[in-house]
């Protein structure tokens, strides 16, 4: 059977995005705190001069290179729309590339990996063979809170089928 778009309301949507909090920020103001603290010891004493690069030049790529890979992770997200007769999940990936993959709620299971405290690790949905995960990027804490609200929703689509 062949899945079409629907027009009514959905049962359930939601936007899953990476954390955006500003963690980074902290770090280059730090960065160049440090190094408005050092400038005049380096300058002062000429011996310093070249550890203290090599130290500051490390610490900048490092910063540089988490910068990046943050900047790419918040192109990820997944839009997850549930509709009574079918669950769409927009995806976008790191280049911006966007998949869109359609399921029956009637026979996909979501399936929950927790770790021994009970956190949800992972989320995958699962029709037959077919296996998808769920909010990989996600913390832990917002994970568990998609999964309560996503499983209610899902069971509700199959009662209504």
């Amino acid at each position: 059977m062949p899945m079409q778009a629907t027009t009514t309301t959905p049962l359930f949507a939601a936007a899953l995005k990476p954390d955006q909090s500003p963690r980074l920020f902290g770090g280059w103001l730090a960065f160049v705190l440090a190094a408005i603290a050092v400038m005049p010891l380096a300058v002062l004493v000429p011996g310093v001069l070249q550890p203290t690069a090599i130290a500051f030049a490390i610490g900048g790529a490092g910063l540089v290179a988490l910068s990046l890979r943050q900047s790419r992770r918040r192109k990820l997200t997944q839009q997850v729309t549930l509709w009574p007769d079918q669950l769409e999940i927009a995806s976008t990936d790191r280049h911006g590339v966007r998949t869109l993959r359609r399921f029956d709620p009637a026979s996909v299971r979501l399936v929950l990996e927790r770790d021994e405290n009970e956190k949800t690790v992972a989320m995958r949905l699962r029709a037959g063979t077919d296996e998808m995960e769920l909010g990989a990027f996600l913390k832990p804490e917002d994970r568990s809170s998609f999964a309560k609200a996503f499983g209610t929703a899902l069971r509700r689509a199959r009662q209504a089928a």
